[in-house]
């Protein structure tokens, strides 16, 4: 196929990529060994170098094998940003088994329907969240609970602070000893000699979940090879960073796979240093940076237009930022230029979706940059525009579905196969997302074919708001969409019908929401209605709704 957009690569910027043939681990392995006194992270001042994460990581997995894992088990890390998620991620993948990332905002229902269906046997999980962990341990068939506190890591001072400030409710967390194991202890107690096991490249180190259009969550098979080929491929747009120098302001959550693979993977590929911080809070982003001179932040543009309009940005320097990069939803022109000229950096727009490790295109860093495109495909990734309907290519400028093929792309969704075919078809992703192809091959995402809304760069389902609507006593109908918001990008709106004779508030619609939907998916707009738009065969019509 054509593919015009190599005549715009920059010199220093390869076309073709020789990839290793190495696992995960193997790739923090040899940083370590390349860089071994470098600061591999950095956690409120703790400074954790790569040779004493490579030995937490190798405790761990001796603790982990004693405890019965296997090549191939589920272990899931529900975890914020922190030292621990470093080091249990690459554990688990030290001894091949698959690494089940779930959202710390998420309520029993969703952790226990994504436990079920990963079949996930061990859970590493912060001790703060072992009420939610609690609750649904009876039907769940976990074999071993490991918790972790976020103070384990936190050097004196500030571990003070935590007990007696931040979590006050800490020590109301009743928890019988026999229930769990103790991370600190599992690592303080067995020796850095974990079992030799052969993992290879094409094995499977991730089950990334994601939403689909059906609304049901979709476990995403990535491979070592899918994963350590996208940090190479993102290493590879970054050529004046230098190996072993960089920091990493790694804000972004490696639960989501653009964090994971951008913050996290990448940086241990390259031996950046990370900032660690487990939530994006305005002022302490500004401190860290302020202090710790981040070169490099991966971050969504909620979190830069939070930074653009902080009333006293003045107060900090961020001039030591080099690059920052853009995704998970568009990036405003406004934003980036406002964001740009206080901080002397340079911000571009990418693209990825979960099902492609996830990564596929960008706009060059030191290139011809378009504003309001997503750039063009990484090295070794074929991308073109498709009819919807029929699959035909379609030319330059014309609307369809944004089509993917590369080694980046997952191998299929766990125990769905009909979805999987449906999704790949002769090794191209069908992304769902409406795109169009300009003559350079800059490619520009016009819409979502699905009806998927993008709230501070989470996804979220309509569906599955809309079912959890349903569930409510009163609610006789229920439809959601996404509306424009000037800080989150996208926020929930929920169209509501009672029942007759019922009468409710708003508020009490979203308590319940709060009560079993994760907080970004909360509705921020509740519009109760007489009855909702549909056609002849009784759809919803979300159009009509969006146009008012």
């Amino acid at each position: 196929m054509e593919k015009p957009w190599l005549a715009h690569y920059p010199e220093d910027v390869l076309q073709t990529i020789s990839y290793p043939e190495e696992s995960l681990y193997q790739i923090l392995h040899r940083s370590a060994q390349k860089y071994p006194n470098h600061p591999a992270i950095i956690f409120f001042g703790n400074r954790i170098t790569y040779r004493e994460l490579l030995e937490q990581v190798d405790r761990l997995a001796t603790a982990l094998h004693k405890q019965g894992v296997q090549k191939q088990d589920r272990v899931a890390l529900f975890l914020p940003n922190c030292p621990q998620s470093v080091i249990a991620y690459y554990a688990a993948l030290r001894l091949g088994a698959i690494v089940v990332q779930v959202n710390p905002l998420y309520v029993e229902r969703e952790l226990k329907y994504q436990l079920e269906d990963a079949g996930v046997e061990v859970l590493i999980a912060l001790d703060l969240l072992y009420p939610k962990i609690r609750n649904i341990r009876e039907t769940v068939p976990l074999r071993q609970v490991i918790l972790t506190s976020i103070k384990d890591y936190l050097p004196f001072p500030l571990n003070r602070l935590y007990t007696l400030k931040q979590f006050k409710d800490r020590n109301r967390v009743k928890i019988r000893k026999e229930e769990v194991l103790y991370l600190a202890e599992l690592i303080r107690e067995h020796p850095s000699a974990p079992p030799n096991i052969e993992v290879k490249p094409q094995d499977i180190a991730l089950l990334q979940y994601t939403g689909g259009t059906t609304g049901t969550s979709k476990g995403v098979i990535l491979t070592h090879r899918n994963l350590v080929v996208n940090a190479v491929q993102c290493r590879n747009g970054l050529p004046k960073l230098r190996d072993g120098e960089e920091t990493v302001l790694a804000v972004l959550p490696f639960f989501h796979v653009f964090g994971m693979t951008v913050a996290m993977n990448l940086a241990i590929y390259a031996g950046f240093s990370m900032i660690l911080l487990p939530r994006f809070e305005v002022a302490k982003v500004l401190k860290a940076i302020d202090k710790y001179k981040p070169t490099f932040f991966p971050g969504v543009p909620t979190m830069y237009v939070a930074i653009n309009n902080y009333p006293k940005l003045h107060r900090y320097d961020l001039s030591s930022l080099k690059f920052c990069l853009s995704g998970a939803a568009p990036l405003p022109l406004e934003v980036m230029e406002r964001f740009e000229a206080i901080t002397g950096s340079r911000i571009v727009e990418g693209y990825g979706l979960t099902e492609a490790s996830p990564v596929t295109h960008c706009n060059p860093v030191w290139g011809l940059r378009k504003p309001g495109s997503i750039g063009f495909p990484f090295p070794d990734t074929e991308a073109k525009v498709v009819d919807p309907v029929t699959g035909a290519d379609l030319p330059v400028g014309e609307i369809g579905e944004l089509v993917i093929r590369g080694p980046q792309v997952m191998q299929g969704y766990w125990h769905r196969d009909q979805e999987t075919e449906s999704t790949l078809k002769e090794g191209w992703l069908f992304t769902g997302d409406l795109a169009k192809m300009d003559e350079d091959g800059y490619f520009y995402i016009i819409d979502r074919k699905k009806d998927l809304i993008i709230a501070s760069g989470f996804n979220v389902y309509p569906r599955e708001v809309e079912e959890v609507l349903y569930e409510h006593p009163k609610v006789l109908e229920a439809a959601v969409i996404g509306i424009p918001d000037p800080y989150r990008g996208e926020t929930v709106k929920a169209f509501v019908v009672l029942k007759k004779d019922q009468k409710a508030t708003e508020k009490e619609i979203l308590d319940f929401c709060r009560k079993n939907l994760a907080a970004y998916k909360v509705p921020t707009h509740i519009e109760f209605k007489d009855q909702l738009p549909k056609t002849l065969v009784g759809k919803v019509l979300r159009r009509v709704l969006r146009e008012g």
